[in-house]
C-alpha cells in the first residue's frame, strides 16, 4: 500500500493525547502539502508543521467526548493515553487535567506514514518512532512488516484499542489487524476481559456509557448523541441510527448497509448490543 511517509518528531506539551490520537510536527512543513496529492481536505497545521493525527484503522476509549467533553471508563480510556505516549518514548508526562504541561524529554523523533486527512483536518496516519523506514516527503510500499513497527499495530496487540476499519486502508493491513486483534481478544488482553460490545449492557443513562460500560467508540458516540437528545426512550435509538446514514459493508458477508442500526440491536430492556464483530465492518470513508 503506498503511503506518504513525513518525518518529523512527536510535542504533545498543550496538547491533549488520547489513545489515538496526538501531536505531530513535521521536520518540513511543507511536506503537508502533499498529503492527498493536494487533492481533498488539508492537514490542518500551525506555522511551525505541528498538526495533530488521527491514528489509522483503530479507535481508543474516549477520554473527552462532545461538547459536554464526557469520557468511557477511564481505567482503559487513561490506559490508552499512557500505553500510546509510553510506546512513542515519553518517559515522564505532567497534566493539567487532561493538557499535558510538561514531557520528559520534550520531543521525540518519529515519522508517520499517511494518505489523507479526517473532516477534522487531522491526518490519518500511521504512526511511527525512531529512524523512518524510507525518505520523507516520499511514498513507500507499506506492507505487514512495515505496519507490525507502528503504534497503530501496538495498540491492538496490547487490546487498549479496538479495530475501526475504513475502505482507504487496502486489504493485507486490515487483515493483519484483524488477526492482532483477535488474538488480544482471545487472550483477554487490556479491554478485551471487559467488553461488552457484542454482549451488550443495559443502558439506564449516561452513567451507564462513562462509567460502566466497555463499548466500540463509534456506538459509545452514537448513544451520547442521542441520550444528548433529552430523554428518549432506547426502543427509538435504532431509528436514530438510521437517520445518522452511516455507511458501511459486512466483510463477512458482502452486505452494504446504510444505517448503523443494521449491526446494532436494541431490546426491550434496553440492552445495546452489537450485531457484528468491529472487524466485520468495512465504513465508507466519509
Amino acid at each position: 500500500m503506498p503511503m506518504l511517509l513525513i518525518r518529523g518528531f512527536y510535542d504533545v506539551k498543550g496538547s491533549q493525547p488520547d489513545g489515538d490520537t496526538v501531536a505531530f510536527t513535521a521536520g518540513d512543513p511543507a511536506e503537508w502539502d502533499l498529503v492527498g496529492g493536494g487533492l481533498g481536505r488539508a492537514v490542518d497545521h500551525s506555522a511551525t508543521g505541528r498538526a495533530k493525527l488521527r491514528l489509522d484503522a483503530i479507535d481508543a476509549l474516549e477520554t473527552h467526548y462532545g461538547a459536554n467533553r464526557v469520557h468511557q471508563p477511564l481505567q482503559f480510556a487513561h490506559a490508552a493515553r499512557e500505553e500510546l505516549l509510553s510506546w512513542i518514548g515519553f518517559t515522564e508526562v505532567r497534566r493539567e487535567g487532561e493538557s499535558v504541561i510538561a514531557t520528559a524529554p520534550d520531543t521525540v523523533p518519529g515519522f508517520v506514514l499517511t494518505r489523507g486527512t479526517d473532516v477534522h483536518g487531522r491526518c490519518i496516519a500511521l504512526a511511527g518512532r525512531g529512524a523512518p523506514p524510507g525518505d520523507s516527503g516520499r511514498e513507500i510500499d507499506v506492507d505487514p512488516a512495515v505496519l507490525r513497527t507502528t503504534l497503530n499495530h501496538h495498540m491492538l496487540t496490547v487490546g487498549l484499542a479496538y479495530p475501526t476499519f475504513y475502505r482507504s486502508l487496502f486489504t493485507s493491513l486490515r487483515a493483519e489487524m484483524t488477526t492482532t486483534s483477535a488474538q488480544a481478544r482471545t487472550e483477554g488482553r487490556g479491554l478485551w476481559a471487559s467488553d461488552d460490545t457484542l454482549t451488550g449492557v443495559k443502558v439506564a443513562d449516561l452513567s451507564t456509557l462513562t462509567d460502566e460500560a466497555v463499548l466500540l467508540p463509534k456506538l459509545f458516540r452514537r448513544l451520547v448523541d442521542y441520550l444528548n437528545l433529552g430523554t428518549p426512550p432506547l426502543a427509538c435509538f435504532p431509528a436514530f441510527l438510521a437517520g445518522m446514514g452511516d455507511r458501511f459493508s459486512s466483510l463477512s458477508t458482502g452486505e452494504r448497509c446504510v444505517g448503523l442500526h443494521r449491526a446494532v440491536e436494541t431490546t426491550n430492556d434496553a440492552t445495546v448490543r452489537m450485531t457484528r464483530p468491529p472487524e466485520d465492518l468495512l465504513f465508507e470513508d466519509s
